[in-house]
Protein backbone atom coordinates (compact mmCIF):
# COMPACT_ATOMS: atom_id res chain seq x y z
CA UNK A 1 0.00 0.00 0.00
CA UNK A 2 1.47 3.14 -0.94
CA UNK A 3 2.35 5.73 1.56
CA UNK A 4 0.13 8.11 2.65
CA UNK A 5 1.26 11.83 2.06
CA UNK A 6 -0.81 14.98 2.76
CA UNK A 7 -2.73 16.59 -0.49
CA UNK A 8 -5.97 18.33 -1.31
CA UNK A 9 -9.05 16.69 -1.51
CA UNK A 10 -10.78 16.32 -4.55
CA UNK A 11 -14.43 18.15 -5.80
CA UNK A 12 -16.32 14.83 -6.67
CA UNK A 13 -19.99 15.73 -4.78
CA UNK A 14 -23.23 17.59 -6.49
CA UNK A 15 -25.84 19.01 -4.80
CA UNK A 16 -27.79 15.95 -4.34
CA UNK A 17 -24.82 14.07 -2.54
CA UNK A 18 -24.68 17.40 -0.37
CA UNK A 19 -28.67 16.80 0.01
CA UNK A 20 -28.36 13.57 0.67
CA UNK A 21 -25.50 14.10 3.58
CA UNK A 22 -27.80 16.47 5.20
CA UNK A 23 -30.63 13.80 5.30
CA UNK A 24 -28.32 11.27 6.57
CA UNK A 25 -26.85 12.90 8.95
CA UNK A 26 -30.34 14.49 10.44
CA UNK A 27 -32.61 11.08 10.38
CA UNK A 28 -30.61 8.79 12.11
CA UNK A 29 -31.38 7.33 15.60
CA UNK A 30 -32.09 10.84 17.12
CA UNK A 31 -36.19 10.61 15.66
CA UNK A 32 -36.01 6.97 16.65
CA UNK A 33 -35.18 6.90 20.53
CA UNK A 34 -35.23 10.96 21.91
CA UNK A 35 -38.85 11.04 21.35
CA UNK A 36 -39.76 9.44 24.95
CA UNK A 37 -37.17 11.21 25.98
CA UNK A 38 -39.11 14.55 25.10
CA UNK A 39 -42.34 13.74 25.98
CA UNK A 40 -41.10 12.89 29.50
CA UNK A 41 -40.22 16.39 29.76
CA UNK A 42 -42.58 17.93 28.03
CA UNK A 43 -45.65 15.99 28.74
CA UNK A 44 -48.72 18.03 27.00
CA UNK A 45 -49.06 17.22 22.97
CA UNK A 46 -49.30 20.71 21.81
CA UNK A 47 -45.98 21.80 23.42
CA UNK A 48 -44.41 18.44 22.86
CA UNK A 49 -45.05 19.20 18.89
CA UNK A 50 -43.88 22.77 19.18
CA UNK A 51 -40.64 21.69 20.31
CA UNK A 52 -39.73 19.57 17.00
CA UNK A 53 -40.92 23.16 15.01
CA UNK A 54 -39.03 24.90 16.94
CA UNK A 55 -35.89 22.93 16.52
CA UNK A 56 -36.91 22.86 12.82
CA UNK A 57 -37.17 26.63 12.40
CA UNK A 58 -33.58 26.99 14.78
CA UNK A 59 -32.19 24.35 12.16
CA UNK A 60 -33.59 26.54 8.94
CA UNK A 61 -32.23 29.43 10.74
CA UNK A 62 -28.73 27.75 11.24
CA UNK A 63 -28.98 26.12 7.31
CA UNK A 64 -29.18 29.58 5.80
CA UNK A 65 -26.46 30.99 7.64
CA UNK A 66 -24.35 28.36 7.27
CA UNK A 67 -25.01 28.41 3.54
CA UNK A 68 -23.87 32.17 3.34
CA UNK A 69 -20.65 31.28 5.56
CA UNK A 70 -20.11 28.06 3.29
CA UNK A 71 -20.56 29.99 -0.39
CA UNK A 72 -18.00 32.47 1.27
CA UNK A 73 -15.69 30.48 2.65
CA UNK A 74 -15.73 27.14 0.39
CA UNK A 75 -13.31 24.93 2.32
CA UNK A 76 -13.52 22.14 3.96
CA UNK A 77 -14.13 22.02 7.83
CA UNK A 78 -17.69 23.67 8.22
CA UNK A 79 -17.60 25.99 10.99
CA UNK A 80 -14.18 25.63 12.05
CA UNK A 81 -13.27 27.40 9.22
CA UNK A 82 -15.85 30.22 10.09
CA UNK A 83 -15.08 30.54 13.72
CA UNK A 84 -11.25 30.81 12.89
CA UNK A 85 -11.84 33.37 10.03
CA UNK A 86 -14.17 35.72 12.93
CA UNK A 87 -12.94 35.16 15.55
CA UNK A 88 -9.00 33.87 15.55
CA UNK A 89 -7.53 30.32 15.44
CA UNK A 90 -8.28 29.38 19.29
CA UNK A 91 -12.07 29.54 18.64
CA UNK A 92 -11.49 27.40 15.73
CA UNK A 93 -9.59 24.99 17.28
CA UNK A 94 -12.38 24.44 19.83
CA UNK A 95 -15.24 24.23 17.75
CA UNK A 96 -13.54 21.77 16.16
CA UNK A 97 -12.20 19.81 19.09
CA UNK A 98 -15.79 19.72 20.60
CA UNK A 99 -16.60 18.36 16.87
CA UNK A 100 -14.17 15.54 17.71
CA UNK A 101 -14.85 14.98 21.47
CA UNK A 102 -18.81 15.43 20.60
CA UNK A 103 -20.24 16.50 17.43
CA UNK A 104 -19.93 13.99 15.55
CA UNK A 105 -18.57 10.71 18.02
CA UNK A 106 -21.76 11.23 19.97
CA UNK A 107 -24.15 10.72 17.03
CA UNK A 108 -22.43 7.95 15.57
CA UNK A 109 -21.65 6.05 19.29
CA UNK A 110 -25.50 6.94 20.29
CA UNK A 111 -26.52 5.47 16.75
CA UNK A 112 -24.27 2.14 17.14
CA UNK A 113 -25.10 1.71 20.43
CA UNK A 114 -28.98 1.74 19.30
CA UNK A 115 -28.55 -0.01 16.67
CA UNK A 116 -27.70 -3.23 18.15
CA UNK A 117 -30.43 -3.03 20.54
CA UNK A 118 -33.02 -2.84 17.29
CA UNK A 119 -30.98 -5.91 16.12
CA UNK A 120 -31.70 -7.63 19.08
CA UNK A 121 -35.14 -8.02 17.81
CA UNK A 122 -33.57 -10.13 15.14
CA UNK A 123 -31.00 -11.68 16.66
CA UNK A 124 -31.40 -12.25 20.60
CA UNK A 125 -28.83 -11.59 23.04
CA UNK A 126 -27.20 -9.13 20.25
CA UNK A 127 -27.51 -6.57 22.87
CA UNK A 128 -26.44 -8.23 25.72
CA UNK A 129 -24.98 -5.87 27.84
CA UNK A 130 -23.77 -8.20 30.62
CA UNK A 131 -19.88 -7.32 30.67
CA UNK A 132 -17.57 -9.46 29.17
CA UNK A 133 -14.97 -7.63 31.55
CA UNK A 134 -14.56 -3.89 32.54
CA UNK A 135 -11.20 -2.06 32.50
CA UNK A 136 -12.32 0.45 35.54
CA UNK A 137 -10.90 3.77 34.80
CA UNK A 138 -11.68 6.27 37.70
CA UNK A 139 -15.77 7.94 36.71
CA UNK A 140 -15.54 6.50 33.15
CA UNK A 141 -15.46 2.63 33.23
CA UNK A 142 -15.10 0.38 30.09
CA UNK A 143 -17.27 -1.76 29.25
CA UNK A 144 -16.40 -4.65 27.42
CA UNK A 145 -19.89 -6.76 26.04
CA UNK A 146 -21.42 -8.02 23.74
CA UNK A 147 -23.24 -4.86 23.03
CA UNK A 148 -20.95 -2.55 23.31
CA UNK A 149 -18.53 -4.57 21.11
CA UNK A 150 -21.33 -5.41 18.58
CA UNK A 151 -21.74 -1.40 18.45
CA UNK A 152 -18.09 -0.75 18.32
CA UNK A 153 -17.96 -3.16 14.92
CA UNK A 154 -20.71 -1.42 13.11
CA UNK A 155 -18.55 1.96 13.56
CA UNK A 156 -15.27 0.36 12.06
CA UNK A 157 -16.88 -1.11 9.20
CA UNK A 158 -18.29 2.19 7.86
CA UNK A 159 -14.86 3.86 8.83
CA UNK A 160 -12.96 1.06 6.70
CA UNK A 161 -16.02 2.00 3.91
CA UNK A 162 -15.03 5.52 4.00
CA UNK A 163 -11.40 5.04 4.27
CA UNK A 164 -11.41 3.17 0.65
CA UNK A 165 -12.78 5.89 -0.72
CA UNK A 166 -15.27 8.98 -1.55
CA UNK A 167 -16.90 6.83 -4.05
CA UNK A 168 -17.80 4.30 -2.35
CA UNK A 169 -18.99 6.07 0.95
CA UNK A 170 -20.78 8.33 -1.31
CA UNK A 171 -22.95 5.42 -3.13
CA UNK A 172 -23.27 3.82 0.48
CA UNK A 173 -24.64 7.61 1.90
CA UNK A 174 -26.56 8.15 -1.23
CA UNK A 175 -28.58 4.53 -1.51
CA UNK A 176 -28.85 4.62 2.57
CA UNK A 177 -30.77 8.26 2.51
CA UNK A 178 -32.97 7.23 -0.73
CA UNK A 179 -33.64 3.86 0.70
CA UNK A 180 -34.41 5.47 4.34
CA UNK A 181 -36.64 8.71 3.25
CA UNK A 182 -38.81 6.38 0.81
CA UNK A 183 -39.60 3.61 4.04
CA UNK A 184 -40.69 6.72 6.53
CA UNK A 185 -42.78 8.52 3.62
CA UNK A 186 -44.35 4.66 2.82
CA UNK A 187 -44.88 4.73 6.79
CA UNK A 188 -46.39 7.79 7.90
CA UNK A 189 -48.79 7.46 4.77
CA UNK A 190 -49.87 4.30 5.76
CA UNK A 191 -50.29 5.06 8.94
CA UNK A 192 -52.34 7.89 8.96
CA UNK A 193 -54.18 5.96 6.15
CA UNK A 194 -54.74 2.85 7.60
CA UNK A 195 -53.02 2.86 11.04
CA UNK A 196 -55.18 2.24 14.70
CA UNK A 197 -55.10 5.80 16.40
CA UNK A 198 -57.08 8.44 17.10
CA UNK A 199 -57.05 12.38 16.88
CA UNK A 200 -57.92 12.80 20.38
CA UNK A 201 -54.45 12.16 21.80
CA UNK A 202 -53.49 15.52 20.82
CA UNK A 203 -56.12 16.76 23.23
CA UNK A 204 -54.76 14.28 26.21
CA UNK A 205 -51.75 16.21 28.26
CA UNK A 206 -50.11 14.09 30.88
CA UNK A 207 -48.78 16.73 33.08
CA UNK A 208 -48.24 20.27 33.20
CA UNK A 209 -45.02 21.55 31.65
CA UNK A 210 -42.52 24.47 32.63
CA UNK A 211 -40.66 26.89 30.70
CA UNK A 212 -37.67 25.74 31.83
CA UNK A 213 -38.34 21.96 30.86
CA UNK A 214 -39.59 23.03 27.63
CA UNK A 215 -35.93 24.77 27.07
CA UNK A 216 -34.36 21.97 28.39
CA UNK A 217 -36.29 19.43 26.09
CA UNK A 218 -34.82 21.57 23.13
CA UNK A 219 -31.54 19.86 23.68
CA UNK A 220 -32.19 16.50 22.36
CA UNK A 221 -34.49 18.00 19.86
CA UNK A 222 -31.58 19.63 18.58
CA UNK A 223 -29.45 16.65 18.75
CA UNK A 224 -32.05 14.92 16.80
CA UNK A 225 -31.47 17.59 13.87
CA UNK A 226 -27.77 17.45 14.74
CA UNK A 227 -26.25 17.21 10.81
CA UNK A 228 -28.18 19.99 9.51
CA UNK A 229 -25.02 21.51 8.60
CA UNK A 230 -23.57 18.57 7.09
CA UNK A 231 -22.71 19.59 3.49
CA UNK A 232 -20.89 23.03 4.86
CA UNK A 233 -18.37 19.99 5.85
CA UNK A 234 -18.03 18.83 2.78
CA UNK A 235 -17.85 22.22 0.81
CA UNK A 236 -14.31 21.62 -0.21
CA UNK A 237 -15.47 18.15 -2.40
CA UNK A 238 -18.67 19.53 -3.98
CA UNK A 239 -18.52 21.54 -7.22
CA UNK A 240 -19.31 25.03 -7.65
CA UNK A 241 -19.43 25.38 -4.13
CA UNK A 242 -21.15 28.67 -3.72
CA UNK A 243 -24.60 27.34 -5.39
CA UNK A 244 -24.56 23.97 -4.73
CA UNK A 245 -23.54 24.00 -0.98
CA UNK A 246 -26.34 26.56 0.05
CA UNK A 247 -28.71 24.15 -2.17
CA UNK A 248 -27.81 21.04 -0.69
CA UNK A 249 -28.23 22.90 2.73
CA UNK A 250 -31.74 24.71 2.26
CA UNK A 251 -33.40 21.24 0.33
CA UNK A 252 -31.90 18.43 2.71
CA UNK A 253 -32.77 20.93 5.83
CA UNK A 254 -36.34 21.70 4.49
CA UNK A 255 -37.17 17.84 3.68
CA UNK A 256 -36.00 16.83 7.45
CA UNK A 257 -38.21 19.20 8.62
CA UNK A 258 -41.23 18.10 7.32
CA UNK A 259 -40.59 14.37 7.53
CA UNK A 260 -39.84 14.60 11.59
CA UNK A 261 -43.21 16.69 11.88
CA UNK A 262 -45.02 14.51 10.05
CA UNK A 263 -43.34 11.52 12.29
CA UNK A 264 -44.39 13.33 15.39
CA UNK A 265 -47.48 14.06 14.85
CA UNK A 266 -47.97 9.87 13.73
CA UNK A 267 -46.63 9.16 17.59
CA UNK A 268 -49.07 11.06 18.92
CA UNK A 269 -52.08 9.76 16.47
CA UNK A 270 -50.82 6.22 17.75
CA UNK A 271 -49.92 6.92 21.50
CA UNK A 272 -50.96 10.11 24.02
CA UNK A 273 -47.79 11.79 25.36
CA UNK A 274 -48.04 10.55 28.50
CA UNK A 275 -47.81 6.91 27.01
CA UNK A 276 -44.87 7.71 24.85
CA UNK A 277 -42.92 9.24 27.74
CA UNK A 278 -43.07 5.05 28.51
CA UNK A 279 -41.68 3.65 25.47
CA UNK A 280 -38.36 1.63 25.84
CA UNK A 281 -36.29 1.16 22.66
CA UNK A 282 -36.94 1.95 19.25
CA UNK A 283 -40.22 4.24 19.30
CA UNK A 284 -40.39 3.48 16.00
CA UNK A 285 -41.12 0.05 15.50
CA UNK A 286 -43.11 0.50 18.69
CA UNK A 287 -45.57 2.56 16.72
CA UNK A 288 -45.46 0.85 13.66
CA UNK A 289 -46.25 -2.43 15.36
CA UNK A 290 -49.10 -0.80 17.65
CA UNK A 291 -50.68 0.63 14.25
CA UNK A 292 -50.16 -1.72 11.69
CA UNK A 293 -49.28 -5.18 13.45
CA UNK A 294 -46.29 -6.95 14.61
CA UNK A 295 -45.59 -8.05 11.44
CA UNK A 296 -44.83 -3.92 9.91
CA UNK A 297 -42.95 -3.77 13.56
CA UNK A 298 -40.60 -6.11 12.12
CA UNK A 299 -40.30 -4.15 8.63
CA UNK A 300 -40.19 -0.81 10.16
CA UNK A 301 -37.59 -2.27 12.58
CA UNK A 302 -35.32 -3.45 9.57
CA UNK A 303 -35.93 0.57 8.44
CA UNK A 304 -34.69 1.28 11.74
CA UNK A 305 -31.61 -0.55 10.68
CA UNK A 306 -31.38 1.17 8.12
CA UNK A 307 -31.88 4.80 9.06
CA UNK A 308 -29.16 4.15 12.04
CA UNK A 309 -26.73 2.80 9.36
CA UNK A 310 -27.42 5.97 7.12
CA UNK A 311 -26.82 7.82 9.95
CA UNK A 312 -23.49 6.82 10.82
CA UNK A 313 -22.49 6.86 7.40
CA UNK A 314 -23.06 9.89 7.12
CA UNK A 315 -20.76 11.26 10.19
CA UNK A 316 -18.15 8.80 9.45
CA UNK A 317 -17.98 10.50 5.70
CA UNK A 318 -18.35 14.62 6.77
CA UNK A 319 -16.78 14.70 10.67
CA UNK A 320 -13.15 13.52 9.32
CA UNK A 321 -13.46 16.61 7.64
CA UNK A 322 -13.03 18.82 9.99
CA UNK A 323 -10.22 17.45 11.55
CA UNK A 324 -8.50 17.36 8.67
CA UNK A 325 -8.80 21.11 7.80
CA UNK A 326 -7.66 21.68 11.72
CA UNK A 327 -4.15 19.84 11.04
CA UNK A 328 -3.40 21.18 7.50
CA UNK A 329 -3.32 24.82 9.42
CA UNK A 330 -1.33 23.00 12.20
CA UNK A 331 -4.11 23.19 15.46
CA UNK A 332 -4.92 19.63 15.14
CA UNK A 333 -2.34 16.06 15.50
CA UNK A 334 -0.57 16.56 12.05
CA UNK A 335 -1.14 12.94 10.52
CA UNK A 336 -4.67 14.08 10.54
CA UNK A 337 -3.65 16.38 8.01
CA UNK A 338 -2.72 13.12 5.63
CA UNK A 339 -4.59 11.90 2.24
CA UNK A 340 -4.35 8.64 1.12
CA UNK A 341 -2.61 9.41 -2.25
CA UNK A 342 -4.60 5.99 -3.61
CA UNK A 343 -8.08 6.11 -2.35
CA UNK A 344 -8.13 10.65 -1.94
CA UNK A 345 -9.22 10.07 1.66
CA UNK A 346 -8.38 11.86 5.37
CA UNK A 347 -8.06 7.96 6.53
CA UNK A 348 -5.75 9.50 9.92
CA UNK A 349 -8.88 11.51 10.59
CA UNK A 350 -11.41 8.72 10.05
CA UNK A 351 -9.42 6.45 12.64
CA UNK A 352 -9.12 8.98 15.23
CA UNK A 353 -13.07 9.58 15.30
CA UNK A 354 -13.56 5.92 15.22
CA UNK A 355 -11.49 5.13 17.90
CA UNK A 356 -12.72 7.94 19.91
CA UNK A 357 -16.41 7.05 18.68
CA UNK A 358 -15.42 2.99 20.30
CA UNK A 359 -14.14 4.77 23.85
CA UNK A 360 -17.64 7.00 24.16
CA UNK A 361 -19.29 3.42 23.03
CA UNK A 362 -17.73 2.00 25.87
CA UNK A 363 -18.38 4.05 28.51
CA UNK A 364 -21.56 6.46 27.59
CA UNK A 365 -25.30 6.29 27.97
CA UNK A 366 -27.68 7.05 25.59
CA UNK A 367 -28.97 9.40 27.92
CA UNK A 368 -25.56 10.57 29.06
CA UNK A 369 -24.42 10.82 25.13
CA UNK A 370 -27.98 13.12 23.97
CA UNK A 371 -27.60 15.36 26.57
CA UNK A 372 -23.78 15.48 26.00
CA UNK A 373 -23.88 16.21 22.01
CA UNK A 374 -26.88 18.63 22.06
CA UNK A 375 -25.06 20.75 24.37
CA UNK A 376 -22.22 21.24 22.40
CA UNK A 377 -24.02 21.43 18.83
CA UNK A 378 -26.03 24.02 20.25
CA UNK A 379 -23.22 25.44 22.04
CA UNK A 380 -21.04 25.94 18.73
CA UNK A 381 -23.49 26.25 16.37
CA UNK A 382 -24.90 29.53 17.83
CA UNK A 383 -21.13 30.74 17.96
CA UNK A 384 -20.57 29.77 14.51
CA UNK A 385 -24.12 31.73 13.44
CA UNK A 386 -23.00 35.00 14.96
CA UNK A 387 -19.72 34.90 12.74
CA UNK A 388 -22.17 35.93 9.69
CA UNK A 389 -22.41 39.20 11.73
CA UNK A 390 -18.14 39.48 12.33
CA UNK A 391 -17.59 38.75 9.08
CA UNK A 392 -20.73 41.34 6.79
CA UNK A 393 -18.92 43.95 9.18
CA UNK A 394 -15.48 43.39 8.68
CA UNK A 395 -15.64 41.94 4.54
CA UNK A 396 -18.91 44.15 3.40
CA UNK A 397 -17.19 44.08 -0.40
CA UNK A 398 -16.33 40.57 -0.45
CA UNK A 399 -17.87 38.53 -3.06
CA UNK A 400 -21.29 36.08 -1.51
CA UNK A 401 -22.76 33.87 -3.89
CA UNK A 402 -25.37 33.34 -1.61
CA UNK A 403 -26.93 35.58 1.18
CA UNK A 404 -29.25 34.46 3.78
CA UNK A 405 -33.01 34.90 3.73
CA UNK A 406 -33.95 36.74 6.48
CA UNK A 407 -30.73 39.00 7.90
CA UNK A 408 -30.23 39.71 10.20
CA UNK A 409 -33.35 38.76 11.85
CA UNK A 410 -33.28 34.79 11.37
CA UNK A 411 -29.37 34.73 12.14
CA UNK A 412 -30.08 36.76 15.54
CA UNK A 413 -33.42 34.61 16.47
CA UNK A 414 -30.72 31.55 16.23
CA UNK A 415 -28.02 32.78 18.17
CA UNK A 416 -30.53 34.52 20.94
CA UNK A 417 -32.11 30.61 21.39
CA UNK A 418 -28.90 28.79 20.97
CA UNK A 419 -28.02 31.58 24.25
CA UNK A 420 -31.06 30.64 25.99
CA UNK A 421 -30.69 27.03 25.65
CA UNK A 422 -27.63 26.90 26.67
CA UNK A 423 -28.18 29.12 29.54
CA UNK A 424 -30.98 27.36 30.87
CA UNK A 425 -29.07 23.84 30.96
CA UNK A 426 -26.20 25.55 33.07
CA UNK A 427 -28.40 26.81 35.11
CA UNK A 428 -30.81 23.65 35.60
CA UNK A 429 -28.13 20.48 34.99
CA UNK A 430 -25.13 22.29 36.60
CA UNK A 431 -23.30 18.89 37.00
CA UNK A 432 -24.21 17.14 33.11
CA UNK A 433 -23.09 20.73 31.30
CA UNK A 434 -20.04 21.13 33.68
CA UNK A 435 -18.69 17.67 32.87
CA UNK A 436 -19.24 18.49 29.04
CA UNK A 437 -17.33 22.12 29.08
CA UNK A 438 -14.97 19.97 30.98
CA UNK A 439 -14.47 17.25 28.20
CA UNK A 440 -14.38 19.81 25.74
CA UNK A 441 -11.60 22.27 27.88
CA UNK A 442 -9.09 18.77 27.63
CA UNK A 443 -8.19 20.51 24.08
CA UNK A 444 -6.83 23.38 25.15
CA UNK A 445 -3.46 22.00 26.87
CA UNK A 446 -3.46 20.75 22.97
CA UNK A 447 -3.86 23.83 21.05
CA UNK A 448 -1.02 24.98 23.45
CA UNK A 449 1.22 22.55 22.59
CA UNK A 450 0.82 22.89 19.16
CA UNK A 451 1.04 26.40 18.32
CA UNK A 452 4.39 26.43 20.40
CA UNK A 453 5.17 23.55 18.19
CA UNK A 454 4.50 25.91 14.98
CA UNK A 455 6.97 28.67 16.36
Amino acid sequence: MPSPTHTSLERRLGPFDGAAIVVANVIGGGILFTPPFIASMVPHPVWFLSTWIAGGVLAFFGAMAYAELAALRPRAGGEYVYLREAYGPFAGFMTGWASFVAGFAGPIAASAIFLIIVLDRFIPGAANSTPFFVIPLPYVPLTFSRHTLLAMTAVWLFALVHIVGVGPGRAVMNVLATLKVLALLVFIAAGFAVGVGSSANFQQAAASISGTNWLLALIPVMFAYSGWNAAAYMAEEIRDPGRNVPRALLMGTIGVIIIYALLNLLYLYAIPVGELAAVKGSVFDFIGERMLGARAGDILAMVAIISLAAGINAWTFAGPRIYYAMARDGVFLPGAAKVHPKFKTPHTSIIAQALWTSVLILTGSLDTLTNYVGFAITLFGGIAVAAIFVLRAREPNAPRPYKTLGYPVAPAIFVAASLAIVVNAIVQRPQQTGLGLLVMATGIPLYVWLTRRRR
